[in-house]
């Protein structure tokens, strides 16, 4: 029996069910993040990020319908292990001034696993014409690109000098 042979399409599709399972699984774990953190800056980064990623969720399900599929999760092991790690930082670090440093590190490498997929999809949309997809995928791709900006500026300016 042969393969089936998988298009474009279709990649783009179990990629949108991979991310969506990602955001997903970010809007469970951001407010245990958010409660350990003890930088006033991190936690209102944790915060504001959570809100936005519940944004990303309604916008990756207007991306579904756009498609002509209804919103669906594809377990995503890449953002289970970076989660965790960022479960097993916070029970390491538990008390320790290192702990927003490890916080921010497991923050940073979501943005950038979400960074690398937003830009697959936005461009595998535009690939297939869909116009209004990577819209909005550029536009989810510019606010992750936004959070690990004002990430890195917390990291720089507070949390790392905390930590020695």
């Amino acid at each position: 029996m042969a393969k089936e042979i998988k298009k474009l399409n279709e990649l783009f599709h179990d990629t949108l069910m991979d991310v969506y399972f990602a955001e997903n699984k970010i809007v469970e774990v951001l407010p245990k993040m958010q409660e350990a953190a003890k930088s006033s800056q991190l936690k209102g980064a944790f915060e504001k990020h959570l809100a936005e990623t519940k944004v990303h969720v309604t916008r990756l399900e207007e991306v579904f319908a756009i498609i002509g599929k209804e919103p669906a999760k594809k377990t995503c092991p890449a953002i289970l292990g970076i989660t965790d790690e960022g479960a097993e930082i916070m029970e390491e670090y538990e008390g320790s001034p290192a702990l927003d440093a490890g916080l921010l590190s497991a923050a940073q490498a979501v943005e950038h696993y979400e960074m690398s997929r937003y830009g697959t999809l936005r461009t595998w949309a535009l690939e297939l014409g869909l116009t209004d997809a990577a819209g909005l995928l550029q536009t989810t791709l510019d606010e992750e690109q936004a959070t690990d900006l004002a990430l890195t500026s917390i990291a720089t300016s507070v949390v790392n000098q905390n930590a020695e």
